[in-house]
């Protein structure tokens, strides 16, 4: 079994393919009630220490955090208080389940499954629609105003991280 996590410290997206790369959960963490970052970091804990108990992980892939700074973006301090949250959830899930973490940029995951991202699209909603289009499990529920809900961004591409660590190790493309 494969965990995907894309770790955030709002949302966490985490998603679990069986040995055949189907998803047995895909689920979020949702961070945003926490004041701190290190009541953020035992919420991710306590949630990785229940999954432990219950399913047999094998391999983590985890998405690589920015590592540079792009204008328009992100803050430098946002990119470090990631980096340093991804870092702290990564030795977490290290020490809960005995292996040492993949880490696989979004641009290689989504390239890996054929998600196509033209200039000026919106990203989230380009993998959502793939993801959607490609993964009949995966179920979306909508605000009232037809957005979807929050962490739906999250799970799907904790679910692309996954899918993509799957198949590179499997050496396979998808579908």
């Amino acid at each position: 079994m494969i965990l995907g996590l894309d770790i955030s410290t709002s949302i966490t997206g985490i998603t679990i393919l069986d040995d055949a790369g189907n998803i047995i959960l895909n689920e979020i963490v949702d961070l945003r009630k926490h004041d701190n970052f290190f009541s953020k970091a035992k919420e991710i804990q306590s949630k990785l220490l229940s999954l432990v108990k219950t399913f047999n992980i094998k391999k983590i892939c985890i998405e690589q955090s920015l590592n540079a700074f792009r204008p328009g973006l992100s803050s430098a301090q946002v990119i470090l208080t990631l980096g340093k949250f991804n870092g702290i959830v990564s030795w977490i899930a290290y020490e809960i389940f005995n292996l040492e973490p993949e880490y696989i940029g979004a641009s290689t995951a989504r390239k890996t499954l054929g998600i196509k991202v033209e200039r000026g699209q919106n990203v989230k909603e380009i993998v959502l629609k793939h993801v959607l289009d490609f993964e009949k499990s995966f179920k979306v529920e909508y605000t009232p105003k037809g957005n979807p809900k929050p962490g739906t961004y999250d799970r799907a591409d904790s679910f692309v991280i996954a899918k993509a660590g799957f198949l590179l190790s499997q050496n396979k493309k998808y579908n």
